[in-house]
């Protein structure tokens, strides 16, 4: 019997303590300084145009372009005040266009091998200045880029351009190389298909054609130019950017780009030093010095010094385009360098193959990867109706050990857009996999320009089709527009339902980037949920994510039709590890007006009665 008391006592003490040490636990967690951040992709010649036109492969004149000076004071005090902490330029390295610049001593592009009337982003012409759309006056565009980026860091972000290493534009030419700079190709030995220090493969003894047009499809569309002949002289022809080895390449091939050589032989074998798999465990300043006194390809040199002339400039980092169709070992090289220049660099890779996350993280020292192929596939398919909430916790265990480096997002410039036909129609019904995105994890969030005011992107821009806004043509973006209000940036032509969106984006992304719990600790408790709450199911998803002194219940219904009543609890291993000692706690809402709730302790199971409603999100902190 004594033994029993005894035991008892030993108990309660322990107990007593535990919660005794809560504070002491608090400020070892006060020291953690890192948030969440969040990029805000905005596609920067559309940002700021107020053109409505919108005529099918319409000229500059006619749809009209924005200008680097729209993202004026007032515009990025609202992006910022959206909850951004990085803002991605999408679209500033000079690529080819249609528009005429030869005044300003830029050659003609040639419209057979440009795509859209304003020309792709990712067939970049010149590494070393900026598209001359995007300036007032074309003679000063490097200017007025550099007071761009200066003006978004006196507002407290970052800047991130694109970088696209696997591929540039057909005519590639530099016009303000620095000095040294030699342009890309200029000393290939073009007799061969292939040499180590060649920066593109060729086709000796071809010519490159342009596509055979399909579908009734030509360059410009109604509209002509003296340049669009059917003709684009390359002798020899070079391989196209997607690796095709065909002198003409098919309609569905990036046939406006060449690809870049990096020391891969046509068979696939390198010709140059493979990265030893130790090297997965070493920083950046231990890849760099692998990478110093070796001898590599010239196209790694040239890359490198792209990034290293833009963080000069005043850039933060950048968004790297498919980047899985680069060697990771030039990746080790060309982010090893920028790190030693600048370690705060932000990182960001396109990789859609998740055999290949790990590779690209541990050795080619990204910070970011895209989060695609698992979250982003799983969430779209639970909006559409024909996915469960259930593999959601599978994707995250999945990603334990890389989850902070996997970006999530529900728009980018290559997805459909949420509120279009084809992905859900309705942007309200973005809400919880909104919610469920931007704080399962550690890791950044991105959202595109006129996701947070439901832009379903229905205009035929010209080259591609609706559901994604037009990376190819001049184009007015209508939603945003109403946001702009003839460049006010305040909304003011908005619906209601738009107003409410965008303030439902501000509140969860301010919320996000200010939470340490979100750089904490996370727990799915959605599968205990569905064995021990009654009328819990598959549309729902619960997690917990906590740090000593602020700990969260996320819960989300993807239903857009159905509420849910239900007592929802928090297992034991939760109430444990949160040392919650008192029978009640109060839960404060966090997401909307600060709402309280009740979380009730029965046998060390925590209890909280709740209606759900459609579409509706609950991130509830326990306030101790």
């Amino acid at each position: 019997m004594k033994k029993t008391i005894w035991t008892s006592l030993s108990l309660i003490i322990l107990l007593i303590a535990a919660c005794a040490n809560e504070d002491s636990n608090k400020n070892e967690v006060k020291i953690m300084k890192k948030k969440k951040a969040v990029v805000y992709q905005v596609f920067t010649r559309l940002f700021g145009n107020t053109n409505t036109t919108n005529k099918p492969w319409g000229t500059i004149e006619e749809n009209g372009v924005g200008k680097f000076k729209d993202f004026d004071s007032n515009a990025l005090t609202e992006i910022k005040n959206l909850g951004i902490t990085h803002i991605w330029y999408t679209g500033v390295p000079h690529h080819a266009v249609i528009t005429d610049y030869t005044e300003f001593g830029i050659s003609n592009d040639d419209p057979d091998v440009v795509k859209g009337r304003a020309g792709s982003p990712y067939a970049v012409k010149d590494y070393y200045n900026v598209n001359p759309d995007l300036a007032v006056d074309p003679d000063k565009r490097l200017e007025e880029f550099k007071a761009l980026i200066d003006r978004t860091h006196r507002h407290s972000m970052k800047v991130l351009i694109d970088i696209v290493p696997n591929h540039v534009a057909r005519n590639y030419e530099g016009l303000t190389n620095p000095k040294g700079i030699v342009d890309f190709g200029v000393d290939d030995d073009t007799s061969l298909e292939y040499k180590r220090d060649n920066n593109f493969y060729y086709i000796p003894g071809s010519e490159f054609k342009v596509p055979n047009w399909e579908n009734g499809y030509s360059p410009l569309g109604d509209n002509t130019n003296t340049l669009e002949d059917n003709m684009f002289i390359e002798v020899p022809a070079k391989w196209t950017g997607n690796g095709s080895r065909l002198p003409q390449p098919n309609f569905n091939d990036w046939y406006e780009t060449v690809k870049i050589n990096y020391g891969v032989r046509p068979d696939g074998s390198k010709e140059f030093e493979e990265l030893p798999d130790s090297y997965a465990e070493k920083d950046f300043k231990e890849h760099f010095e692998f990478w110093e006194a070796k001898d590599v390809p010239d196209s790694w040199k040239k890359f490198r010094d792209i990034a290293l002339y833009w963080l000069d400039f005043g850039v933060d980092g950048f968004r790297f385009d498919m980047a899985e169709m680069v060697p990771v070992e030039f990746w080790s090289f060309m982010n090893s360098a920028i790190k030693m220049k600048n370690s705060e660099a932000f990182l960001l890779a396109e990789v859609y193959n998740p055999q290949l996350y790990r590779d690209y993280i541990q050795k080619g020292k990204m910070d970011y990867l895209y989060d695609k192929v698992e979250l982003y596939d799983s969430i779209k398919h639970i909006m559409q109706g024909h996915g469960w909430t259930d593999h959601i916790p599978v994707v995250q265990k999945g990603m334990q050990d890389i989850e902070h480096h996997m970006l999530h997002f529900l728009e980018n410039h290559d997805e459909q857009r949420i509120a279009s036909p084809d992905f859900v129609g309705k942007a309200e019904i973005a809400k919880p996999a909104m919610v469920v995105s931007a704080t399962l994890s550690t890791s950044p969030t991105m959202i595109y320009f006129g996701q947070e005011v439901g832009e379903p992107a229905q205009e035929n821009a010209g080259f591609g089709s609706p559901t994604r806004t037009s990376i190819f043509d001049y184009l007015g973006v209508p939603n945003h527009q109403r946001w702009v209000n003839n460049k006010k940036f305040d909304g003011g032509q908005l619906t209601d339902d738009e107003k409410d969106l965008r303030d439902f984006y501000k509140r969860l992304l301010n919320f996000t980037i200010t939470s340490d719990a979100l750089m904490g600790e996370y727990q799915e408790i959605h599968f205990y949920n569905k064995e021990h709450t009654e009328g819990y199911d598959h549309r729902i998803l619960s997690y917990v994510r906590w740090v000593d002194d602020e700990k969260l219940v996320v819960i989300s219904n993807f239903d857009a039709e159905k509420s849910y009543d239900i007592e929802f609890k928090l297992p034991t291993e939760i109430i444990k590890k949160w040392r919650l000692c008192r029978n009640t706690y109060k839960l404060q809402e966090q997401l909307y007006d600060g709402t309280d709730y009740e979380l009730n302790i029965e046998n060390e199971v925590g209890l909280i009665n709740l209606r759900l409603r459609p579409l509706e999100s609950f991130i509830l902190q326990v306030m101790e």
